[in-house]
């Protein structure tokens, strides 16, 4: 470990399993001036590479990082490819560089757990969050491991998780022409696939297996069947890779019903009370670090889950996608 620059330290609300911490916590060196993130990153890149292999999450915590500008910094100083958001579900508006807000929706709505967009094929294999503004109270980030997630499930409901392997999930959403921010999911059509004109769309949505239905005033979009579990080949494990309990508990709003908004690949219903479990099995094993500011969090897309809690105003956190 890089002592010189970095302290790796534990704080109450990590969890262990088999001795590594999750998250890992990254600190200045309190005996050394306090160096730039960017350039911390930039000489230790490998080291905290295989820190993230490890743990799955990264918290960077008491670097000078005091505006989206510096978040940007920190994000370009990996070296990561942009991944653009297309197909995704959730308002945004950009900010800066490869910077832009993470989920507007209202502050007294929850967002479930996911992966950074699963229910389309191109997703992100890192994520980036900075808490520009401290909430009020609430506003976590809960995180959790899917390969833990995938195991529990396995051995409480086997034969629902050999179906979901055998034939993935079907996701169901309807869009309106433009953003709804009332709504968690209410990323209107132009802005999901980045054009005002429909063909355009038809052919961004063609090249993410995604149908369109045009409706009067939006679009119906059907995706899958989509693989619900996927192996992950850095970890060499199963892991749980579904936006299922997201769709199914939170694609909720004027245009969407959520108990429709995922099935099966076959077309079949979930079971509801093994979607809630699923609910109840990712609160247990999460785990929820109050944001402070300057916070910098760096996931692994593929092997953690992510959420948001509710929380009392004012709160700004950003984010970044990476291929």
């Amino acid at each position: 470990m890089p002592e010189n620059l970095l302290t790796q330290v534990g704080i109450p609300q990590q969890k262990l399993y088999n001795g590594v911490p999750f998250p890992a916590v990254l600190t200045p060196n309190s005996n050394q001036p306090k160096s730039q993130l960017p350039q911390i990153i930039k000489e230790q890149k490998t080291w905290i590479g295989s820190l993230l292999h490890q743990s799955g999450a990264v918290l960077f915590r008491g670097f000078p990082v005091n505006s989206a500008s510096d978040f940007n910094d920190v994000v370009e100083a990996f070296g990561y490819e942009e991944l653009p958001y297309v197909g995704g579900a959730a308002p945004r508006t950009s900010v800066v560089g490869r910077v832009f807000t993470a989920n507007e929706s209202p502050p007294d709505q929850k967002i479930p757990f996911h992966h950074e967009m699963a229910q389309v094929p191109e997703y992100p294999s890192k994520l980036f969050f900075f808490c520009d503004v401290e909430p009020g109270s609430g506003g976590e980030t809960p995180i959790v491991l899917s390969h833990i997630v995938y195991e529990k499930m396995k051995d409480k409901y086997p034969e629902f998780v050999e179906r979901l392997e055998e034939h993935g999930l079907i996701y169901v959403r309807v869009l309106g022409e433009d953003d709804d921010p009332s709504s968690p999911i209410g990323r209107g059509w132009k802005s999901t696939f980045l054009t005002k004109d429909k063909s355009v769309a038809e052919e961004r949505a063609a090249k993410l297996g995604m149908k369109l239905e045009w409706l009067e005033d939006g679009v119906k979009t059907v995706m899958g069947p989509i693989p619900g579990i996927k192996f992950n080949q850095e970890s060499q494990q199963k892991i749980w890779f579904n936006s299922m309990v997201a769709a199914y508990t939170g694609w909720k709003d004027a245009r969407n019903d959520p108990v429709k908004a995922v099935t099966f690949g076959d077309g079949q219903p979930l079971p509801a009370e093994v979607v809630h479990d699923c609910l109840s099995i990712l609160e247990d094993e999460s785990v929820a670090i109050p944001w402070k500011k300057g916070d910098v969090l760096l996931i692994d897309n593929l092997a953690v889950l992510h959420s948001r809690k509710s929380f009392n105003p004012p709160r700004r956190v950003l984010a970044s996608l990476c291929k």
